[in-house]
């Protein structure tokens, strides 16, 4: 959806997620380039250059005094150096582990946006849940949904626990992904199999299971359960999964994500 009558700011717009997220509400339109603002500490560079007319600061202040809608995506540990007087404005922070107590404090606004994306945003494959305070309005939900639905899939959920157990697995996804892709190729490597072969062929091998499930109605239990009931080769690997402590290890590297989460910032 276009926002005809919003100008949105990035604090931050230069880093991966910042520069991702305008990369994308550019290519989707949601509004034009001049109506864009990027702050950054060094100014953009040529991050920006094949969509001229975008407003690039290194002053935060300027940014909130030009913008309605300012999105957050500096690290954490920086969180004090976005110090602004945004009373009047919709924050949306996409900064991992600072709260909405914490975003009040350092924006002065009551209309605050806890979320979480990834740089996945740019090719529109980001899932971006986002809670907020009681005072965000049904035009600033409005807003908020065409900004995230530019990234890809988005959800708003009711706590900040959730989005803490969001931010938990969406960044350790793709290093979790990875992860098991890595044991992967190490087996076929382990079996004889060429290593630039065993690496392609489970990159190909991932995007093509991705794919298959994102675009499948069932959910992921239910995969499993179907290939499991085939009884072929795949359900020999599942069932001998399913008796190991895999899935409980899982749940441990998320349970240390989710308290890094609530100690980072």
């Amino acid at each position: 959806m276009i926002l005809d009558d919003q100008t949105i700011g990035l604090v931050g717009g230069t880093g991966m997620l910042g520069k991702s997220i305008a990369g994308a509400i550019l290519e989707q339109h949601v509004i034009p380039p001049e109506r864009l603002w990027i702050s950054n500490r060094r100014g953009a560079g040529d991050a920006f250059a094949d969509h001229a007319g975008v407003h690039v600061t290194t002053s935060n202040q300027e940014l909130a005094d030009a913008c309605d809608i300012i999105i957050l995506s500096v690290p954490p540990a920086s969180v004090a150096s976005t110090l602004i007087d945004a009373s009047d404005k919709l924050i949306i922070s996409v900064m991992a582990g600072v709260s909405l107590d914490q975003l009040a404090k350092i924006t002065w606004a009551d209309r605050i946006v806890r979320a979480m994306s990834s740089p996945a945003a740019r090719m529109g494959l980001a899932f971006s849940p986002w809670c907020a305070t009681a005072e965000v309005t049904a035009n600033d939900r409005v807003c908020i949904s065409s900004i995230f639905e530019a990234c890809g899939l988005s959800d708003e959920v009711e706590c900040e626990e959730h989005i803490e157990c969001f931010t938990a697995m969406t960044g350790p996804v793709p290093g979790f992904v990875a992860f098991y892709a890595k044991a992967m190729v190490d087996y076929a490597i382990g079996k004889g199999l060429p290593p630039e072969i065993a690496d392609r062929a489970i990159r190909q091998l991932f995007l093509g299971a991705g794919t298959v499930m994102s675009s499948s109605s069932m959910t992921p239990a239910e995969h499993v359960e179907q290939m499991i009931d085939y009884a072929g080769t795949t359900a020999a690997g599942l069932e001998a999964m399913e008796r190991s402590t895999i899935a409980l290890d899982i749940a441990k590297g998320l349970d240390a994500a989710v308290a890094r989460t609530r100690s980072i910032a």
